[in-house]
C-alpha cells in the first residue's frame, strides 16, 4: 500500500492570515508541520500543496516538496486532489498545515484502518477526539461527530450533537479533527460532486462524503495536540514548544 501525506496549505486564513509563515520556535509553522509530518516516518513521500511562493520557498529551503495548486478550491479536499490525479498512489493522508504537534501514533491508527479494510468498505478514515467542556461542545467552530456502532460516522455538525434532550442520560461527544485518509478514488469522485444542501449550511466539507454514500471509519484518538486557527492559539503553541 502505497501511502503519502499531503499538506494543504493556503495563506489566506479567514481568521488568521498568513498564520503559516508566522514563526515557531525559529520556524515558520508550516515547515514546524512539515518537519512533524517527515518525522513519523508513515509516509512514503510528503508534499505541502499551496498557492503561495512564500510558503513555497519555507518548505524548499529545508529540501521538502512542493506542488502549486493552479486554481482556485473551496475546500482541502479539492486542493489536494488536483495535487494527486496523476500521482500513483493507494492512500492520502491529509495533515493539516497548522498542525505543527502532528504525531505518529495518530496517522499510524489512520493507516491501519486500509490495511485492515480487506472488504473494500472504507473510503476516508479521520481522527476524533473526547470532549466533555459544555462550552466547547456548544461553540459552533467545534465540528462535532456521531459514529454507528461500527465507527462509521453518521454526521458531523457545529451544532451540539447529540442532542441533550433526556437529562438522565450522559451523552458523549466529540470533536473532528480535520486530519484525512482518503482512498484516492474517494478523493477524484470529491471533485466531481457538487455541494449539497447540508454542506452548504454547515460548512463542513465531510458532509459531501456522507451525502453521496461515502462511508468513513473514525479513529478515536486522545491525543489533542495544538490547532493554530488564531493569534492565540499561535502563543499557546510557542508556550508548548519551549
Amino acid at each position: 500500500m502505497k501511502a503519502i501525506a499531503m499538506i494543504p496549505a493556503r495563506y489566506a486564513a479567514s481568521r488568521f492570515p498568513g498564520k503559516l509563515l508566522q514563526d515557531l520556535g525559529g520556524k515558520p509553522v508550516i515547515v514546524r508541520t512539515f518537519e512533524a509530518t517527515l518525522a513519523t516516518g508513515l509516509f512514503d513521500e510528503v508534499i505541502v500543496v499551496t498557492d503561495h511562493e512564500e510558503i513555497q520557498k519555507a518548505i524548499t529551503g529545508v529540501g521538502g516538496s512542493v506542488i502549486m495548486s493552479k486554481g482556485q478550491h473551496e475546500t482541502g479536499s479539492d486542493r489536494i486532489a488536483e495535487a494527486v490525479e496523476d500521482l500513483e498512489v493507494d492512500v492520502v493522508v491529509n495533515v493539516q498545515g497548522d498542525e505543527p504537534f502532528t504525531e505518529t501514533e495518530s496517522l499510524s491508527k489512520l493507516l491501519d484502518v486500509f490495511r485492515k479494510d480487506t472488504e473494500g468498505e472504507v473510503d476516508l478514515a479521520s481522527l476524533m477526539t473526547p470532549i466533555t467542556d459544555p462550552e466547547e461542545i456548544k461553540n459552533p467552530n467545534t465540528v462535532k461527530v456521531i459514529t454507528d456502532q461500527r465507527g462509521f460516522a453518521l454526521y458531523f455538525s457545529r451544532a451540539p450533537i447529540p442532542y441533550p434532550r433526556a437529562s438522565d442520560i450522559v451523552a458523549k461527544y466529540f470533536k473532528h479533527k480535520g486530519v484525512y485518509a482518503f482512498r484516492k478514488s474517494a478523493l477524484m469522485d470529491f471533485r466531481k460532486l457538487p455541494i449539497g444542501p447540508l454542506e452548504a449550511a454547515e460548512k463542513i466539507e465531510a458532509i459531501r462524503y456522507l451525502e453521496y454514500g461515502k462511508r468513513i471509519s473514525m479513529v478515536e484518538t486522545r491525543v489533542t495536540g495544538i490547532e493554530i486557527d488564531t493569534p492565540e492559539d499561535l502563543e499557546r503553541a510557542k508556550a508548548a514548544w519551549q
